[in-house]
């Protein structure tokens, strides 16, 4: 594969990869059955439907006389190719293909539907074309070309992959050589130590890199559905490795990856064993008080605790940092338009029969929500080229999915269903009742502009929740390339606000500050005015109490 080929399937990985939000267990039956709903009600159309056949044809007979001119969006890579457009032959083919498509959304668009059957029509319409797009046959240019310089050596490596991945993935086209990588061998690096375990958790505390270190430490808190080690990805990408360059004291909890026996676990589970973690982190380094950070599903987990918390009186956390996480689930995404009551409590059932919600099982129907970055474009490049699967680190760490408890599902299902956490007291956790405008930490809230899992504007709706002090700011990427955000990518940008929050997310983008570079190094300054005074470095990991165990990336985050 070209390095360019590469350099492009590792960009879309980047924007385009799920850190996957399992508020729901949509199955692709729910969206089949939808698409055949909505068919089925347009088809009921029959002049409706003629009206456009004919003005297919009309387009049709253009494009054979080379009288049309529709071209490809700017944005679309697949069509990159010279010979789409240098090619009559091949240009024909494009602009049927174009016309065939627009044709088939006008139709839907301009029938007497409902507004959200229209929208799921357009879905269904959107998942059809896309798989039937001239790029995804052996007709591809770039894959007859290859065909021709590899003798057809190509084409016998594509069916290979093909075979493989209908015997090991499910028939979905592997998107990493999930061999070339082991974590703690070329992933999860960062010297380290479990220090303390219950049955949920593995606490890890790292190696300070400083001499001196701030007295307050750092908890990090990642979602469920993932391994932890997205924080200790590889050493330039590593935010562990950043914070203990900060002199920050930084540890990080690694869940248990739970099977069928652990089905009770819910969302009090996980915060009572977070509870027990916050307690040894404090007795380890002495302080008072910590800092927290929660990444997508472990955000709401860390804003349910501090509501906990407040309700207590307790004030063992300082300030916290939420990474595109969301807390008020009125989301308008895609997924959205397939979630009904119906499809909750069946999402909900189904956990509860297996015990689990398996991760791999989301991440496929999540991958048909974004079938050209997260199918497609791995189809062209495993079977049409016959090119190996990327070897790429966010990518196997997105493979490498664990399963969430079935009530912890539920819980999350009823967290979508009644949005509790936007009400005061309309969510208990632990035994007491949740009101985030008691939570007077400081915020730090982080979201991406590109973001089609955790929408920017639900998490700017979802920092406004708080009643302490809010630091809002929209990274120029997608879900996990905000996280995953080293300073020194010169294209990398990020909006800051001035101070209080306007009641839209739309105002506050316009009124807001461009910054170059990470928002890594703004957040830096953040933290380091929030962790205290410095002090000398602790020579050894752990304490009497506490001492340090197995080596990072400690033992839960093997377990499959």
């Amino acid at each position: 594969m070209s390095n360019k080929n590469t350099e492009d399937l590792q960009r879309q990985a980047s924007e385009n990869t799920l850190g996957l939000n399992p508020v729901v267990g949509l199955r692709g039956k729910d969206i089949l059955s939808s698409a055949r709903l909505v068919l089925t009600q347009a088809i009921k159309q029959p002049f409706h439907s003629a009206k456009h056949v004919a003005q297919f044809g009309v387009q049709l007979k253009n494009v054979l006389l080379g009288q049309n001119a529709l071209q490809p969006d700017d944005g679309d890579r697949r069509f990159a190719d010279p010979a789409w457009s240098q090619n009559p032959l091949y240009r024909r083919y494009l602009q049927t293909y174009l016309v065939w498509r627009k044709e088939l959304h006008d139709w839907i668009g301009s029938s007497n539907l409902s507004p959200q059957d229209i929208s799921r029509g357009h879905f269904v319409i959107n998942l059809l074309t896309e798989a039937m797009a001239p790029t995804n046959s052996m007709a591809n240019p770039a894959a007859v070309k290859r065909f021709f310089e590899t003798g057809g050596k190509s084409l016998l490596d594509g069916l290979g992959h093909l075979a493989k991945d209908l015997v090991n993935n499910g028939g979905m086209p592997s998107q990493v050589n999930m061999g070339a990588f082991e974590v703690g061998k070329n992933l999860a690096l960062t010297e380290g130590a479990v220090v303390f375990r219950n049955d949920l958790v593995e606490l890890i505390q790292y190696q300070p890199s400083t001499e001196q270190v701030h007295e307050r430490p750092l908890l990090v808190v990642p979602p469920q559905i993932n391994k932890f080690y997205v924080f200790d990805l590889s050493p330039e990408k590593s935010l562990a490795k950043f914070t203990l360059r900060s002199g920050i004291q930084t540890f990080i909890v690694s869940w248990r990856n739970p099977t069928k026996a652990q089905r009770e676990w819910g969302l009090s589970t996980y915060i009572q064993a977070l509870k027990e973690t916050i307690d040894v982190v404090l007795a380890i380094t002495g302080s008072k008080d910590l800092n927290l950070l929660g990444a997508c599903s472990g955000g709401i987990t860390c804003a349910a605790l501090l509501g906990h918390y407040a309700a207590l009186g307790e004030t063992k956390v300082n300030a916290l940092t939420l990474l595109v996480s969301v807390l008020d689930t009125q989301l308008d995404t895609q997924i959205g338009l397939f979630v009904d009551e119906q499809t909750l409590e069946s999402a909900k059932r189904r956990s509860y029969q297996a015990g689990v919600l398996e991760g791999k099982d989301m991440a496929k129907v999540f991958a048909w929500m974004r079938p050209n970055d997260l199918i497609w474009n791995y189809w062209v490049n495993n079977y049409l080229l016959g090119n190996e699967p990327p070897v790429f680190d966010i990518l196997y760490w997105n493979n490498d999915t664990t399963r969430l408890p079935a009530t912890f599902h539920g819980d999350l299902i009823e967290l979508f269903k009644t949005n509790p956490l936007t009400r005061a007291n309309a969510l208990e956790v632990c035994g007491t009742p949740i009101d985030l405008k008691q939570v007077k930490s400081d915020i730090y809230a982080l979201a991406g502009i590109n973001d089609h899992i955790t929408p920017w504007e639900a998490c700017y709706r979802s920092a406004k929740l708080f009643g302490g002090n809010i630091e809002f700011v929209l990274s120029s990427s997608g879900h996990i390339q905000s996280i995953l955000n080293p300073p020194g990518n010169p294209k990398a940008r990020f909006m800051t606000g001035s101070g209080e929050l306007p009641e839209q997310a739309k105002t506050w983008q316009d009124d807001s500050t461009k910054q170059a570079d990470s928002w890594w190094l703004h957040w830096q300054a953040w933290m380091a005015e929030r962790s205290g005074k410095l002090r000398k470095s602790p020579a050894t990991l752990g304490s009497k109490t506490y001492p340090a165990g197995e080596a990072s990336p400690g033992t839960y985050v093997h377990e499959r």
